[in-house]
């Protein structure tokens, strides 16, 4: 890989993954639209690594105080509203961990096409738009019941589909729930962080694993620019998307989508 592919690779995933347009999806396009070679497993890993540890320390304080408080509750403590949030955030990764497992492979091998990404992007990305346009939204992370805990875990698995968008679909989720702008988008976060820490753990099994040499320079050089990149993002899109709101994300998705349609469809093949 050279300077130009990982600088490329490493922004598109440290931008994309908190943004709800869909990581997965860019970063299957990228290599198609510019003729490069696959990236390679080693690379995937170090820039979820990044991006991984971004979230942590931009939510570094939040986090000190939900494991505090989950783990006095794991000692018979009294609940907190950082506890059952730290309890939200680990039941809501259930769904996606186990679906993950089963049809990972699958999913891999049979849904990375043009065409389901574009679908998955106009698709979810005008769902996006509705649950965006409905109201009331007034409640924070921390009134989270059980219910929509299940809901927005549920919805998480969707995104395993290249196009979904992690955080578009959990944001979505939460949008339709009740929940502000600002806190679907914070939960969200949260939630990514277990996610991102078995998808990388799993790559990292394999990577192991696997006979091929380690260019260390691509790695380390893609891990921090995706960290950097990701921590921008983080704090960029929760400072104005309440102002904002999603519709920027809205359009793009669906320019992105008719695009794909366009390329790749029946007509573009032609």
């Amino acid at each position: 890989m050279d300077f130009l592919q990982v600088l490329v690779l490493a922004v598109v995933q440290g931008l994309t993954e908190f943004l709800p347009i869909s990581s997965s999806a860019h970063l299957i396009l990228v290599p198609v639209l510019t003729d490069w070679g696959d990236q390679g497993l080693a690379f995937d890993v170090a820039v979820h690594v990044g991006t991984l540890a971004a979230v942590v320390v931009y939510f570094r304080g939040q986090l000190a105080r939900m494991v505090r408080d989950w783990l006095a509750s794991l000692a018979g403590g009294p609940a907190t509203a950082e506890s059952r949030l730290a309890w939200a955030v680990l039941w809501g990764t259930v769904p996606v961990g186990l679906a993950g497992l089963l049809l990972g492979g699958w999913v891999e091998a049979a849904l990375r096409g043009p065409l389901v990404i574009a679908a998955t992007t106009v698709g979810f990305g005008l769902l996006l738009w509705w649950a965006d346009r409905r109201g009331p939204r007034s409640r924070g992370e921390h009134e989270l019941r059980w219910r929509d805990v299940a809901v927005i875990g549920l919805a998480q698995v969707l995104a395993l589909v290249p196009g979904t968008s992690r955080s578009g679909i959990t944001i979505t989720a939460g949008l339709l729930l009740g929940l502000g702008r600002e806190a679907a988008a914070r939960f969200s976060f949260l939630l990514s962080i277990p996610v991102i820490a078995l998808a990388g753990g799993l790559k990292t099994i394999e990577l192991v694993a696997s006979p091929a040499p380690v260019a260390w320079g691509a790695l380390v050089g893609g891990a921090l620019l995706a960290a950097v990149s990701a921590y921008a993002c983080i704090r960029l899109f929760l400072g104005l998307v309440e102002r904002v709101g999603l519709m920027p994300f809205v359009a793009y998705r669906l320019l992105l989508g008719a695009w794909l349609f366009a390329v790749f469809g029946p007509l573009g093949a032609a």
